[in-house]
């Protein structure tokens, strides 16, 4: 089963190297990691998303709560959650019925186009991953010149917070 784990760390340097080394050590996978500094300087909120039944996850935020920059951990997928991801795609565009049909798509999936050229366009695209993935699909697979994807990362809905 899918899990996101989101946890508070303290912003130091080696941090990110000790959780994804835990990962490696007990053959687990993250399929997704985002980092970023909080509204508080000091710590940073790391978001995982990687699968195994409930005994491995489990497994894992003890592992996880054992380290010692991490300040407080929660696995937001047991509740509501919002999750989104984002992609930057560079698409051929080098006629007038592409770059008509790019844009038609782009528009249906809410993405915006940041970057025109002769040739090419570079369009914004942000939601769950089953999204991104649909607007891959929706594209001629030729027109696709190089995908960006930041990972997933996400938030609990309600009152629930991840605060240290």
């Amino acid at each position: 089963m899918r899990h996101i784990i989101s946890l508070l760390m303290e912003n130091e340097a080696g941090a990110l190297s000790r959780v994804a080394g835990l990962f490696s050590a007990r053959g687990y996978n993250i399929e997704s990691l985002t980092v970023a500094p909080t509204e508080d300087p000091s710590l940073s909120r790391m978001t995982i998303v990687t699968r195994g039944s409930e005994e491995v996850i489990e497994q894992i935020t003890k592992q996880l709560n054992k380290l010692i920059d991490v300040v407080k951990l929660a696995d937001i997928s047991d509740g509501g959650h919002l999750e989104r991801e984002l992609m930057l795609i560079k698409v051929r565009a080098d006629s007038p019925e592409l770059r008509d049909e790019t844009k038609r798509v782009t528009d249906i999936f809410n993405g915006r186009v940041l970057d025109v050229t002769d040739e090419t366009y570079v369009i914004e695209l942000t939601g769950t991953g089953d999204k991104l993935d649909a607007f891959i699909k929706a594209l001629d697979e030729k027109c696709i010149i190089e995908t960006v994807r930041s990972g997933s990362t996400g938030i609990s809905r309600g009152e629930r917070a991840l605060h240290a």
